[in-house]
């Protein structure tokens, strides 16, 4: 039974009832609402704003940052989801999540969803990508220890870290006193 949810206090009940709903339909293990609400705090830099757009430019928007191919495969637009209300999106995250499910069994496979799906299940030492390429440029702030490689678990540490973050009391999570 899962009695906190990382980063609940800062979204709806409603939201909140949605994203349980979505790990139990998936079987995921007795963290994965955490997880996934944890991968969503590092995606939307904390907000879990519908319609915030990627720093970079990409054309990526929202909860999990949805790239403009990828809302087409979903049937919408990156236009049509950052209309939506955060509950409402959280449909499209269920169908974004829908094909990698069952094999999600851990807060790194959750991120590799998003970021580069075909390193779910994957060890941990998996290198993403390395210095020299152009996908290593665009994520150069996943590699923790500047060694030119980017390893699964060095991605996934910082959804790590929002995590914590995100399981700390409400008064500390929101700066207010």
């Amino acid at each position: 039974m899962i009695t906190k949810i990382a980063w609940g206090s800062v979204v709806s009940s409603e939201f909140i009832s949605k994203l349980v709903s979505i790990a139990h339909r998936f079987n995921w293990y007795d963290d994965g609402a955490s997880d996934l609400m944890s991968c969503m705090a590092f995606e939307s830099a904390e907000t879990f704003s519908p319609n915030i757009r990627n720093a970079a430019g990409s054309g990526a928007v929202g909860l999990i940052q949805f790239m403009p191919t990828t809302a087409q495969g979903l049937g919408t637009t990156t236009e049509n989801l950052a209309l939506l209300s955060a509950e409402a999106q959280l449909d499209y995250v269920a169908q974004y999540f829908q094909p990698y499910a069952s094999r999600i069994k851990s807060l790194s496979d959750m991120y590799m969803a998003i970021l580069l799906p075909k390193y779910i299940g994957q060890p941990d030492d998996s290198q993403l990508f390395t210095n020299g390429s152009i996908a290593y440029r665009q994520n150069s702030g996943l590699d923790a220890n500047s060694d030119g490689i980017i390893t699964k678990a060095e991605a996934a540490s910082l959804v790590a870290s929002k995590k914590r973050k995100g399981l700390l009391p409400p008064r500390v999570l929101t700066g207010q006193w």
